[in-house]
């Protein structure tokens, strides 16, 4: 299969980059970002999120949506994992909802992140699904975590991969909706080019006609050659964070700080280089990027951001 003509790209870090942090950085610092991100030409912004006490950089979350200079053509999202974050977020002004579900193929991710099993996590998206048309929002968007492996399960099948798949395709079959995306999380870094295209093809085989995108973590040093892979394939939608910001509490890292998801200025460079449309302004990105590593005061694993793009080459 032929590479996409052009790609969409979801912005992480404001959200899955400082949630992994410790400090609470500044809040104004962390608008403009935002803004930075906006106008380089992101379509897709996550501010952060509406969940519990045990995220305290996220607390925050209500009053940094009172700071962003919405710019015309951006969504800002944010992420809840239960009805109560939904409510939250449709209760704070300046929030674009977009209707998602999650599901886990293993128990014990799943009881990490929601205190629940997978198939109570499951059938809490029925709850899910019925808010979300009483809130006239269409259901965009299905997650899969850790959907190439787990570090606290080991290997992921494929049939646990794709259960809730075929779970999710009856329910829309019976009630006559449309498939969401479904998105794969890399979520601790179990991805190879390999099992990229193998876990994509299980997917579209299992829900045809599905549109699969990409939520992908640079782990273990092979995110930009995941990316590439799912090129090959077709996959036009991806998740990533400026600055290779964020990363998984629950990874196991000997170096807390040596995990992060794909920075977003590479795919796009990689994107540009191969003729894939983007739509975002590259060297605006770096430009975001660089100014993230300036908040968080360390250097960033991002590496198109310290070697620039090749604009003033060409």
């Amino acid at each position: 299969m032929a590479f996409p003509a052009k790609i969409e790209l979801f912005e992480e870090g404001p959200r899955e980059g400082f949630q992994i942090e410790k400090e609470i950085y500044p809040i104004a610092e962390r608008a403009e970002l935002i803004d930075r991100l906006a106008a380089a030409g992101i379509a897709k912004i996550q501010v952060g999120s509406f969940v519990g006490p045990r995220v305290p950089s996220m607390a925050d979350t209500g009053e940094l949506f009172g700071l962003i200079e919405k710019r015309p053509g951006v969504r800002y999202t944010a992420l809840w994992l239960n009805e109560h974050g939904f409510e939250r977020a449709q209760a704070t002004p300046g929030v674009d909802l977009d209707g998602k579900l999650f599901f886990y193929p293993t128990d014990e991710f799943s009881r990490q992140n929601n205190g629940c099993s997978a198939a109570e996590m499951q059938e809490r998206q029925k709850t899910w699904i019925a808010l979300y048309d009483q809130a006239g929002l269409k259901v965009e968007t299905a997650y899969v975590m850790t959907a190439f492996g787990c570090n606290l399960a080991g290997e992921v099948s494929l049939e646990a991969l794709t259960a809730p798949i075929r779970f999710l395709r009856e329910i829309c079959e019976r009630d006559g909706r449309a498939m969401p995306n479904v998105i794969l999380g890399d979520t601790v870094g179990w991805g190879d080019p390999h099992s990229i295209k193998e876990r994509v093809q299980a997917v579209r085989d299992t829900a045809p006609g599905v549109r699969v995108g990409l939520h992908l973590h640079d782990t273990r040093g092979l995110g930009i050659a995941n990316v590439y892979a799912a090129l090959e394939v077709g996959v036009d939608l991806f998740e990533a964070s400026v600055a290779s910001l964020g990363g998984c509490p629950f990874a196991a890292h000997k170096d807390e700080f040596g995990a992060g998801n794909v920075a977003t200025e590479e795919i796009v460079f990689l994107c540009e280089r191969l003729g894939i449309e983007t739509g975002i302004d590259l060297d605006a990105l770096i430009e975001a990027a660089r100014f993230a590593e300036d908040m968080i005061g360390r250097r960033l694993n991002g590496r198109i951001m310290h070697a620039g793009s090749l604009s003033k080459y060409l």
